[in-house]
């Protein structure tokens, strides 16, 4: 045993009370390190990083995040405007059916020829 390991279990025991390292392993057990002095993760997890400092490495670290476009804020919006869009047009369709059910154009149970229900 050499001389950092001297102490080990007892320095970060279970009743160690400093913080530990938010992060998980590759193997999926939790991070035993001591978080660094003012942050969250262990010096092996991060806990060094500052950030992107530049508008350009916002943006590279932004871009890198990004997995599929599906949940974007443009791409909700869409979805927004195509669903009040597609509200609109079942309205008037509904519209159109009862002033054909008023006028004789179209017999009452007609869905049904169709398979639909009413």
């Amino acid at each position: 045993m050499n001389i950092a390991e001297i102490g080990k279990p007892t320095r970060f025991g279970p009743d160690w009370p400093g913080q530990r390292c938010g992060a998980t392993t590759r193997s999926g057990t939790p991070c035993k390190k001591a978080a660094l002095k003012g942050r969250a993760r262990c010096r092996n997890h991060g806990g060094c990083a500052t950030g992107p400092r530049t508008e350009a490495g916002r943006a590279r670290i932004a871009a890198a995040q990004l997995k599929h476009g599906r949940l974007t804020k443009e791409k909700r919006e869409e979805a927004k405007r195509r669903a009040e869009i597609g509200r609109e047009i079942r309205a008037e369709l509904r519209d159109i059916e009862g002033l054909a059910l008023a006028r004789g154009w179209l017999r009452p149970g007609w869905r049904q020829w169709f398979g639909e229900e009413t």
